[in-house]
């Protein structure tokens, strides 16, 4: 599908003329009760009484399926909600293995619930010297996701990172029933966000060497930034306040951008089409671009992703923070605004309420 084939979802709301601030908490929880607070209350019900759903957030790298589940939770509240990373999993699996006191307990669970084609030494070393989830199996993937949730309380999941693969479509279709879901809905999250939003994320991202906060120079920048006399560039401070305003780096390879693994990419478009074509499962779809000429009637301004530069004052030798509009193509090639993730979290509130009939 194509950005026109998404449709745009509607955050303006008539009447409601108020700022809210997208980057502090308290704003953003004024925000949702203004745009979807009876949704966000419906969805609490919904949960409270035991209910749970199995969500597939569907999305090519870095589009933003963390942000949006973790933004998800923190409304709705994160008693009742997961959020499932197959990566985080698999980077847990393998250091539990590198720890003497987790290791036996690891070996144990998957001696009873692994089934594929592999030793338990294989599927050990499987984990240990392969660090992407392509180069693990998709029974052992099934596997290491019954290991997760052994360890957590039965709760609505996002489940980020599967399927991944052509041949781990069939599993998707059934994992409700593996995990114990059978009574729960599950449903397909797809989220359409331009490559060029995408490749200027990575270009510009920023990482604090502390906390491991990510943030963006171009995009996202904290409230502070600094000079370097010797470099003659600018950079950001981290915001954490146990961080010390530590100075944020790029991460090696960050520069050469989606180029860096266009080849994912292009089978991340493989699954979506596939699944797309599916029947009998829900889909939402999410759009974080609105084309600039319908852009007033759909969404307020503040809800648009801006860009910020940096200017040094002689004087004071402080660095100023200048914010201004951003406008980028979307694939099709029209002029887009990107938008701000809790204006696309609305429609995943909204569109998630309407799914579960609520």
């Amino acid at each position: 599908m194509q950005s026109a084939d998404f449709p745009i979802y509607k955050t303006k709301r008539a009447g409601l003329s108020q700022f809210f601030d997208l980057n502090s908490p308290d704003g953003r929880k004024k925000y949702f009760e203004a745009k979807v607070g009876s949704d966000v209350k419906n969805i609490q019900k919904y949960l409270e009484k035991k209910g749970a759903f199995v969500a597939f957030l569907m999305g090519k790298k870095n589009s933003g399926k963390g942000t949006y589940a973790k933004l998800f939770m923190e409304i709705v509240g994160s008693d009742h909600v997961s959020h499932l990373s197959i990566g985080d999993i698999i980077r847990d699996a393998h250091k539990a293995l590198e720890d003497k006191a987790e290791r036996q307990k690891v070996i144990d669970f998957l001696s009873k619930e692994y089934r594929g084609f592999h030793g338990l030494q294989e599927v050990e070393d499987s984990i240990l010297n392969r660090g992407t989830v392509q180069l693990i199996s998709s029974e052992l993937t099934l596997a290491l996701i019954k290991w997760e949730m052994s360890k957590r309380p039965r709760q609505a999941l996002f489940i980020d990172g599967f399927p991944r693969a052509l041949n781990q479509i069939q599993y998707a279709l059934f994992l409700k029933e593996i995990l114990g879901y059978q009574k729960h809905p599950d449903f397909f999250v797809f989220i359409n966000i331009p490559e060029r939003v995408i490749d200027e994320r990575i270009k510009y991202r920023v990482i604090c060497p502390i906390c491991k906060t990510p943030r963006s120079t171009k995009l996202l920048a904290t409230s502070e930034a600094g000079y370097d006399e010797k470099a003659q560039t600018f950079y950001l401070m981290c915001d954490n306040p146990t961080c010390n305003k530590a100075r944020m780096v790029a991460k090696e390879g960050d520069e050469r951008g989606i180029e860096s693994f266009r080849d994912r990419l292009m089978l991340d478009d493989q699954i979506t089409k596939q699944l797309l074509e599916l029947r009998g499962v829900p889909k939402v779809f999410l759009r974080n671009a609105v084309p600039i000429q319908t852009a007033a009637e759909y969404i307020d301004d503040y809800e648009r992703t801006p860009a910020y530069s940096y200017e040094l004052d002689a004087a004071t030798k402080k660095v100023k923070i200048l914010e201004s509009p951003w406008t980028v193509k979307d694939d099709d090639g029209v002029e887009s605004y990107s938008l701000l993730p809790p204006a696309v979290v609305c429609g995943l509130i909204d569109k998630i309420a309407r799914t579960l009939e609520l």
